[in-house]
């Protein structure tokens, strides 16, 4: 992602963001197997997994340890817990492969894990 020497912004530091990043990848490729006229399915998930990587970098952004971080953090959280969903109605549908939805939801889980510990 990054050379050695370039200098990395506050949010490309976090562990959630990069695991952010393999989701949004994930959810890219899982978005376009559904319908993705606005408020389809499909541009619901794409938007929802843009909103975790764009809350987690809004969040590093401000004050470590302020209730605005913790806001940014929550909303970041909220986001992957409708993604996590999304991926439930992908399995109900039958959209994506098994392994897909196991993955995004692998991801989904971990990023849950850490968002709950950056919002303490």
């Amino acid at each position: 992602m990054h050379n050695q020497r370039e200098t990395l912004l506050a949010h490309e530091k976090l562990h959630a963001y990069r695991v952010a990043l393999d989701f949004g990848e994930l959810a890219h490729d899982l978005s376009r197997k559904l319908p993705r006229a606005k408020g389809q399915l499909g541009d619901q998930l794409q938007r929802a997994s843009e909103s975790i990587l764009l809350c987690i970098a809004e969040g590093s952004g401000v004050a470590w340890h302020s209730a605005d971080q913790k806001k940014f953090f929550r909303s970041a959280r909220a986001s992957a817990h409708e993604c996590a969903a999304i991926i439930d109605v992908c399995r109900i549908r039958r959209v994506g492969s098994q392994e897909e939805r196991a993955l995004g939801r692998e991801l989904v889980v971990r990023l849950v894990q850490m968002l709950t510990k950056l919002c303490r």
